[in-house]
């Protein structure tokens, strides 16, 4: 493992086994374990300034990978990639009187190297085992916005910089594996998997309007129009502001939220299609890509009575309309996930996932389909700190048969400072 890898695993765990101390005031408060916050509110300064509008965020996610075993690869080759965001959501409300209308700047750095980059076995891979490597690893401007309601919140408009996989086709990040964890449809969106321009799902931004109504309070529907600019994805250009894009995504989504017997469901379904031109698998240039998205989670029992404990389905469905401008033709994503397993752990969670990556033959004659599965168990140490251990698996390694499989073993830490 190299040693910047190393050095930050150990500080992780540092922080879990040293715990409270009771011989620093401020040691106390910094590591409380009911304190959202791991260095604590710094004496109520933190609550003080969220009072007045400021609400500050400091957040680190680290993802560990090694192989276990492969088909066709030897030796037990590690990654560590990482990134910290340094955030401020402001209450524009309480800053400036402006009746509902807030504000968020969000910069992010990534680091490290991935798993594929050191084990020749996995290179080629259509998803990857640590989804918070990509994207060049620099600082970035991921987010800058300002929204506000109208109409008694009926109408939400939100413009500035940020990524369509903040309100559209949106899925929570909890496994490890790239084609599991969070949003999978602008993975894949019709560009060379997770080097894709069309649809960013972050840390890249770009300029953006979102306008979302709500129909009911059970029911919204949604329009956004995002430039498409290729310089935004540079590692140089991590703060690009320029509007010198050549076209735009434009995607629809109609979002329902319902409870059944007091358990909650969302369930999306979206289109999106783009106005600029692109080379394609043919060496052409091809316009009107489009593609569709149906996601859906249901918690579908509770546990011993309480509702914030119990299983949950998740999944994922989506395919994209110009089969000659990627790899991947469409992808089906099941999760399962159980929270509060045991009595002791009421926060703590079980995962497992399986997603099909499903390769365009006009794209690569050869490609079949790639499958990625995980478990993980995770271990909710304290509002600001979560480790969830993984085990991997992936067959057809670039949806190729030849490829073989590998079985993976991660780490994912997410803390909240």
């Amino acid at each position: 493992m190299k040693k910047f890898s190393l050095k930050k695993i150990v500080l992780a765990s540092a922080v879990v086994l040293s715990g409270p101390s009771s011989n620093l005031a401020f040691a106390t408060e910094a590591f409380d374990k009911e304190s959202p916050w791991m260095l604590g509110n710094w004496s109520g300064k933190r609550t003080a300034l969220k009072d007045k509008g400021y609400n500050f965020t400091l957040g680190y996610t680290g993802d560990y990978a090694t192989v276990l075993d492969s088909e066709k690869g030897s030796g037990h080759s590690n990654a560590y990639a990482d990134q910290v965001n340094i955030a401020v959501d402001l209450d524009l409300a309480k800053i400036f009187n402006w009746e509902d209308t807030e504000a968020r700047i969000n910069i992010t750095k990534r680091g490290g190297n991935a798993l594929q980059n050191e084990f020749d076995a996995l290179n080629g891979q259509m998803s990857q085992v640590q989804e918070i490597y990509g994207r060049g690893q620099t600082f970035r401007l991921t987010e800058l916005y300002i929204k506000r309601k109208f109409f008694d919140g009926k109408l939400d408009i939100k413009a500035g910089r940020f990524g369509e996989t903040y309100d559209f086709s949106s899925m929570d990040c909890e496994f490890m594996n790239v084609a599991i964890c969070g949003s999978q449809f602008g993975n894949w969106a019709n560009s060379p998997a997770l080097g894709g321009s069309d649809w960013l799902n972050g840390p890249v931004s770009a300029w953006a309007l979102r306008a979302k109504y709500n129909i009911s309070p059970e029911l919204y529907a949604q329009v956004g129009v995002y430039e498409h600019n290729l310089d935004n994805l540079k590692r140089s250009q991590g703060f690009n502001l320029k509007m010198n894009g050549d076209g735009v995504v434009i995607p629809i989504e109609v979002v329902w939220s319902s409870l059944v017997n007091h358990l909650l469901g969302i369930y999306r379904v979206g289109y999106y299609t783009t106005t600029f031109k692109e080379k394609n698998a043919d060496d052409n240039l091809s316009n009107l890509k489009q593609g569709v998205w149906l996601h859906a989670k249901q918690q579908v029992t509770s546990f011993k009575g309480d509702d914030k404990r119990g299983l949950s389905l998740a999944l994922q469905v989506g395919a994209y309309g110009d089969r000659n401008n990627g790899p991947i033709k469409d992808y089906q994503t099941i999760v399962s996930t159980f929270k509060g397993p045991f009595n002791s752990r009421l926060n703590d969670e079980i995962g497992v996932g399986l997603t099909k990556l499903t390769g365009n033959d006009k794209y690569n004659f050869a490609y079949d389909s790639e499958y990625n599965a995980e478990i993980y168990y995770a271990y909710h140490y304290a509002p600001w700190l979560t480790v969830r251990p993984n085990i991997q698996y992936v067959s057809n390694i670039g949806a190729l048969e030849s490829r073989g499989d590998a079985w993976i073993s991660g780490i994912k830490f997410n803390t909240s400072f």
